[in-house]
């Protein structure tokens, strides 16, 4: 069951989507659902 509320990532880990983006994935501490925030885009 998703908490649904705004939380801080656990064990995250810093990506980059297809079209240059980045993203932080991660799970929420309490629920240990699947959490994906979109930082934005990505300098080079």
């Amino acid at each position: 069951m998703k908490c649904k509320k705004q939380v801080e990532i656990k064990n995250g880990k810093e990506t980059t989507m297809k079209n240059g983006m980045k993203a932080m994935k991660g799970e929420c501490p309490k629920c240990a659902t699947k959490v994906f925030r979109i930082l934005g885009k990505a300098k080079k």
